[in-house]
């Protein structure tokens, strides 16, 4: 099956994509300026630097959502006065519009705005010494959290208003941001209620919240991580897309340990940026690839398999690089593998990776990691795929939010030594 889009010109095309490596490389820069703190205020000051400066924004401030005091409480700020450890009630202005729909909100011009947001802005400038003209204010969404927003006021131009490529460049800059600063806030937390003490174990906490979680309700996806040891170096995400359409990707790095977990958590990071607006799985690895090539260390690689299913077209894209050939089971029992791969990533760059159409109908896809077929019994034998194949026929009735436990905790009851970690991911058919 093949897909055409129509071709644009080749300037309009070369300033898009010249657009898209700008940011790109900003998502990048930041993930790894987030990596080396840990410290809440200096993780926000990074933030709020690079996003101020790619909007190029006049100014620009991060308000958290306090929860006990039910407020919204300015933690940091570029270039509005008087607005530290501001405070204001969750319902107020543009801020209260944007976490409520949970996307970035653009104020055209404040003076031309319905009255109540007007006249928020009327106020907030005469406490602050500042004369606002136009607003963009993203939530900031992490783990389907709404833990505050990023507000950038006046653009640098002679009509100081922001436009709607403006609002959309901010929506993507916030994902990163978002998790950067839950991840700080988490550790800051942990720290203070002295309930972790080592950086291992908090970089262990850290990487279970980057994984999607079970939704209770019916949902097509669901997938489980046991870590062998505190830290994983696994990782998998799912998303709802929208149209009927869902996300996922599923990546193991090579080799064990800190090492292993760092490389894990920037690769997860990427992914979780890059896959909300790159909706071709190959295109996706070929990104992936080329931002791992340019720090991953020797000898160090990661596999991985991206899919989109489509549940009105009844069909999956697929894309791997060095991944298990996932396990496909359909109507009647039959069991098949999606074998179609190139090389892991990191190993190169440059990769141009290729992506497959399958028909997914009354089946399912079982994704995992060789921690799951290499488990060895009391005996040494591995549990191998016809073993790995036997529980998931056995569970395969069972909604998908219970099954992958449920079949993690047979084969552990059955006296299986589990030495790597182990993560599946399912996909069923709707």
């Amino acid at each position: 099956m093949f897909l055409f889009k129509p071709k644009k010109p080749k300037e309009e095309k070369k300033s898009e994509v010249s657009e898209a490596n700008i940011d790109l490389e900003i998502i990048t820069n930041m993930n790894q300026e987030f990596a080396l703190s840990l410290e809440l205020k200096d993780t926000l000051n990074t933030a709020l630097k690079v996003i101020i400066g790619r909007i190029n924004a006049q100014a620009a401030n991060i308000f958290l959502i306090n929860k006990q005091k039910k407020k919204f409480e300015c933690i940091a700020s570029i270039n509005q006065d008087y607005l530290d450890e501001y405070e204001l009630d969750l319902t107020d202005g543009v801020m209260a519009r944007a976490v409520e729909q949970k996307k970035c909100i653009r104020v055209g011009n404040v003076r031309k705005d319905v009255r109540e947001i007007a006249e928020f802005y009327f106020d907030l400038d005469n406490k602050t010494n500042f004369t606002t003209y136009s607003v963009l204010c993203s939530p900031l969404i992490a783990a389907n959290e709404c833990i505050g927003v990023i507000h950038c006021l006046n653009k640098k131009t002679d009509d100081k208003l922001f436009i709607e490529n403006d609002r959309k460049l901010l929506e993507t800059l916030s994902a990163p941001a978002a998790l950067a600063i839950r991840n700080a806030k988490m550790a800051k937390e942990m720290v203070e209620k002295n309930k972790i003490q080592k950086e291992v174990e908090i970089v262990g906490d850290i990487q279970k919240s980057l994984l999607s979680q079970n939704k209770l309700e019916d949902f097509p996806i669901a997938g489980i991580n046991i870590p062998a040891k505190v830290v994983s170096g696994d990782f998998y995400n799912f998303s709802d897309l929208g149209e009927g359409k869902y996300g996922f990707g599923v990546a193991d790095v090579s080799g064990k340990g800190i090492k292993s977990s760092l490389l894990m958590s920037k690769a997860s990071s990427l992914y979780r940026c890059l896959s909300k607006t790159n909706f071709s799985a190959a295109d996706l690895l070929i990104q992936l690839n080329d931002e791992i090539c340019e720090t991953i260390s020797r000898g160090m690689f990661v596999t991985m398999l991206i899919g989109i299913y489509d549940s009105n077209k009844q069909e999956l894209l697929l894309s791997s690089a060095g991944h298990e050939p996932p396990i496909i089971l359909s109507e009647g029992g039959i069991f098949t593998n999606y074998t179609e791969s190139g090389p892991p990533l990191g190993i190169m760059p440059q990769i141009k990776y290729k992506e497959n159409i399958i028909p997914f109908t009354n089946s399912s896809m079982y994704i995992f990691t060789d921690g799951i077929t290499e488990i060895k019994n009391p005996k040494g034998e591995m549990l191998g795929s016809e073993g790995f194949q036997n529980y998931i026929k056995q569970y395969q009735s069972t909604a998908n939010n219970e099954r992958l436990r449920l079949m993690i905790d047979e084969i552990l009851k059955k006296g299986h030594v589990q030495k790597d970690d182990l993560t599946i991911v399912v996909v069923d058919s709707k």
